[in-house]
């Protein structure tokens, strides 16, 4: 199961973040998202958990608890969607929906 972890400590690594959920079960990876340009992290990453149970256990007992001075936002990662909005190409002549 893949598991969002956000409002993560900027100076938080990838060893750290793994070191939080193998309490709780085995850890496949944990990945920080970094800005692709200053290679700063953005706050939030991933974890993946081989066994669901395990996931949901590591999900309930950190959401919400302090980690490194922060408050942990912890949940099942949802699927990438198609568009998130903002940016893009937006075709001129066909009139806005509003």
């Amino acid at each position: 199961m893949k598991i969002y972890v956000g409002n993560l400590a900027y100076g938080t690594t990838e060893a750290d973040l793994r070191q939080a959920f193998e309490a709780f079960g085995q850890v496949e990876s944990a990945t920080i998202i970094t800005d692709r340009e200053t290679g700063r992290s953005k706050g939030f990453g991933f974890v993946e958990m081989t066994e669901g149970a395990e996931a949901t256990a590591a999900i309930n007992a950190l959401n919400g608890q302090d980690f490194q001075g922060r408050t942990l936002r912890v949940n099942e990662a949802r699927p990438k969607t198609e568009s998130r909005g903002g940016g893009g190409f937006r075709d001129r002549s066909r009139p806005r929906p509003y």
